[in-house]
């Protein structure tokens, strides 16, 4: 067991110069998972991503670093807010690894109480301590143990002067005994850091005479020509190949336009800015991870005009979508419009899937109805001669009561269900799983495998495909209703999907539970095929699409509806039990194995 070394303060900022102890250093990926879980267990938000800390920068006095680093330093410090956990990439700043290990828990326990503002900074966090303490009394040895290791990391007050000498003797108090300090003294300068505190977001101000911190970190996103507006904050999270976004649940899955550093819209209502973004986005060079020989694809965003678009099919229908911010509905929100393809020409199925579906016809077709007759009827289509015969015998002995059921009738044995198919085709679809097949050609196939044991099956389906470019232009492909049969027609249709745009996965869930309520059929199922978690180039990223997407799936359990969702996402497990339930979902690790998987998956979930 390491034992603590008892270093004076100014042998520890020497050290911190140096590079603090890197050999007790305990890095946030390795700890993500049972941050995770001990965040949860102790009743934090189960929707929060767990990110890296931007650096923040601090004023020290120049005489007590002058030989070291100057008069400014940069720390990473905790804090949360509505949408993520922010904790140090890593932390090695005591001489030990057990206590670095230990300041993660305990910060990722303060955070499970909630989010601290810079009006509330020494109060609130004093408040969290106490509160935490007296919920979980099991954590009073460790709190005791991490105050003794920050005092001896923070500065002596009797080697300061004046109001920093009392302000540093206040945050000490604050620290032995939470609830005893009511305000600190104004100084010059900015404390050492409280590395046991949360700190207030970056972007909403200062805290005058506690914190001071760089809070206008600036984009790093060179193609910009101008800066825009930031609603909710003032910094931008520049993602490298360093640092990156963990999860406690939701959003392990980065989108391909979560990778590029521009300043995001943070709201729909104004409009220029969300235009703005879009405007960025219309021409992108993605790299592809997955594909054996790097390249680069350009993903033209435009919207085509209307002569060489798909056929709208009607005018477009109005959707509410949730604010989880509101946790309320925005009634109207957003536009769907049903589509039709025009380029969609009649064709076979394709050469290469004709041997697996002989055999899922022959499969399938076990499940198909059969016509049965049903023995002893009051009435029916014919004498039921055996019972005839059994009457005679009775009578003649005078035994028993007459059977008066004599006659037979042939009923068909129906399995009473209806399955709509929802595929996402947006432009993470476009993503090469091999030297050969994208995301959307091994999709295609599945639908056009799953298309073929349904029709054996006799189970009446729907096809629906769709995509989004913010929320007044969300793409419902129509490839088959129910009322359809499915032919050379609806294979062509399903040909013609091509990749393009964005997610968002609520406004088509919504849409696709209307079509199945008009179904008279006692078991509805919603399936939905995916790649990845829902966004759009709007407010509809991060947390905000996930809620909605989740809620949209509650309404379809309201309805009576069974959604299911398959993807081929390899982090899903991360979020999609948040969003659809942990038995509501399943993972297909070898994608290339979709479209032999997706027809056994649907005679499981339909026994």
């Amino acid at each position: 067991m390491e034992e603590w070394v008892g270093l004076k303060w100014h042998d520890y900022v020497t050290r911190q110069a140096m590079g603090e102890f890197p050999e007790y250093a305990v890095h946030l990926k390795d700890e993500a998972r049972t941050l995770g879980v001990m965040f949860r267990a102790m009743g934090g938000d189960p929707a929060l991503s767990l990110v890296t800390a931007e650096p923040r920068h601090f004023q020290i006095r120049r005489r007590f670093l002058q030989k070291l680093a100057g008069t400014h330093r940069k720390f990473e410090l905790a804090w949360r807010d509505e949408e993520s956990l922010r904790l140090p990439d890593r932390l090695a700043l005591f001489p030990s690894r057990k206590v670095n290990r230990e300041l993660y828990l305990w910060l990722a326990a303060l955070a499970s109480l909630g989010e601290i503002h810079h009006h509330s900074w020494l109060h609130g966090n004093q408040a969290m301590v106490q509160e935490l303490l007296s919920r979980w009394p099991g954590l009073e040895p460790m709190y005791q143990r991490l105050v003794k290791h920050t005092l001896q990391w923070r500065p002596e007050p009797d080697s300061l002067r004046g109001n920093e000498a009392r302000r540093e003797a206040a945050i000490r108090q604050a620290l032995i005994h939470p609830g005893s300090v009511d305000d600190l003294p104004e100084a010059l300068t900015d404390p050492w850091p409280v590395v046991l505190w949360l700190y207030p977001v970056l972007g909403r101000g200062k805290l005058k005479g506690q914190i001071i911190g760089d809070d206008n970190t600036m984009s790093k996103s060179g193609g910009l020509a101008k800066k825009r507006k930031r609603r909710r904050a003032e910094r931008v999270d520049a993602f490298d190949k360093d640092q990156g976004l963990m999860l406690f649940r939701l959003e392990s899955l980065f989108s391909w336009s979560e990778f590029i550093p521009i300043d995001r819209a943070g709201d729909d209502s104004e409009e220029e800015d969300a235009d703005a973004v879009a405007d960025d986005m219309d021409m992108i060079s993605v790299s592809q991870d997955r594909r054996e020989a790097s390249s680069a694809i350009k993903f033209d965003l435009d919207l085509p005009s209307e002569e060489n678009d798909d056929l709208r099919l009607g005018p477009g229908i109005h959707l509410p979508e949730w604010d989880w911010r509101r946790q309320d509905y925005r009634a109207k929100f957003c536009c769907l419009q049903p589509l039709l393809s025009k380029d969609a020409t009649p064709s076979p199925l394709p050469a290469h899937l004709n041997r697996s579906a002989r055999t899922l016809r022959r499969q399938f077709s076990a499940l198909k109805p059969l016509r049965q007759w049903e023995r002893r009827q009051l009435e029916g289509e014919e004498l039921d001669l055996d019972a005839c015969l059994e009457r005679m015998v009775q009578h003649k002995r005078g035994i028993g009561e007459v059977d008066q059921k004599l006659f037979r009738q042939c009923k068909q044995n129906q399995r009473d269900l209806a399955c709509l198919v929802l595929t996402d085709i947006s432009l993470s679809t476009d993503t090469y799983i091999n030297n050969h097949q994208r995301v959307i050609d091994i999709a295609r196939d599945g639908l056009q495998l799953l298309s073929e044991a349904l029709t054996a099956s006799r189970d009446p389906f729907a096809l629906f495909a769709f995509s989004s470019r913010r929320r007044d232009h969300i793409r419902f492909h129509h490839i088959k209703s129910f009322d359809e049969p499915y032919n050379d027609t609806t294979r062509g249709r399903i040909q013609a999907l091509e990749p393009g745009y964005y997610t968002r996965m609520g406004a088509a869930i919504r849409q696709s539970i209307k079509l199945l309520q008009t179904r008279p059929e006692h078991q509805k199922i919603l399936l939905l095929l995916t790649d990845g978690k829902p966004n759009d180039l709007d407010l509809y990223e991060g947390r905000y699409g996930v809620e909605d997407t989740r809620m949209a799936v509650q309404e379809a359990h309201k309805a009576g509806l069974t959604p299911f969702c398959v993807t081929i996402d390899e982090e899903a497990n991360e979020y999609l039990p948040y969003v659809f339930g942990s038995s509501n979902f399943v993972v297909i690790k070898d994608p290339t194995q979709l479209p032999g998987q997706l027809p056994k998956l649907y005679m499981n979930l339909t026994r």
